[in-house]
């Protein structure tokens, strides 16, 4: 039984699902379009958004920081920025130039760290070249890392037992895709087309984290993850 996984850029996730080996992909898989789910998933946290500000008089932040001037990378802000405006969401965006420095970031980073309007902040990658990723990527607070790039949040996803406190939403979203379409992963074989630290990796942890809830001790219901 076979379960693929494809991230195509900006277009939706697709899942690719064929119950039985050795039948073609034409006759035996079904299509899962994610935009449905994603318009329900839309409505239910502009819901709990509501309730939220209704409650507390609290309106969730997110903030999101853009280096350089790349097309796909200004076209996914926006992306995220309309997103946030559906579902009631404040934004908050900073837009730094190709040739900025690393503390010029980092500044950026620790103001939205200590502003509590903000409760999520977004990075978008990549970074020019000269910007060491993985110091940047660590100045952001571990309670606020919603992509879940920081090492202890990735970190917390490899290891069993310690749930991280938030996943990159790439790979989430596919494991919400089988979720909401009560498919089951026990004895498949996964195939993960890529291996980056932004999909394919999480993706990987992420089919074995939720397999494992599942186990109960039978060895032929192992899951099978191939890169």
């Amino acid at each position: 039984m076979y379960l693929e996984l494809f991230y195509l850029g900006a277009v939706q996730p697709v899942l690719k699902y064929s119950s039985t080996v050795g039948m073609t992909t034409e006759s035996s898989s079904i299509i899962i379009d994610g935009k449905l789910v994603a318009k329900k998933i839309r409505d239910e946290i502009a819901s709990e958004v509501a309730r939220i500000k209704d409650s507390t008089g609290i309106v969730p932040g997110l903030a999101v920081i853009l280096v350089g001037s790349r097309k796909d990378s200004q076209t996914f802000v926006r992306n995220k920025k309309k997103a946030c405006e559906e579902v009631g969401i404040e934004s908050f965006d900073v837009s730094l130039p190709e040739d900025c420095t690393e503390e010029d970031i980092i500044k950026h980073i620790s103001d939205f760290n200590s502003n509590p309007s903000v409760h999520g902040i977004l990075l978008q990658l990549p970074l020019p070249q000269h910007i060491n990723e993985d110091k940047i990527l660590n100045a952001v607070s571990i309670e606020k890392d919603v992509d879940g790039f920081h090492p202890l949040n990735f970190g917390r996803l490899a290891m069993q037992g310690r749930d991280p406190l938030f996943v990159p939403c790439t790979p989430k979203g596919c494991m919400e895709l089988l979720h909401r379409y009560n498919v089951e992963i026990k004895g498949k074989r996964a195939v993960v087309i890529g291996r980056s630290n932004i999909v394919g990796m999480p993706a990987a942890l992420l089919l074995q984290f939720f397999w494992s809830f599942g186990f109960d001790g039978n060895l032929g219901d192992f899951l099978s993850i191939f890169f």
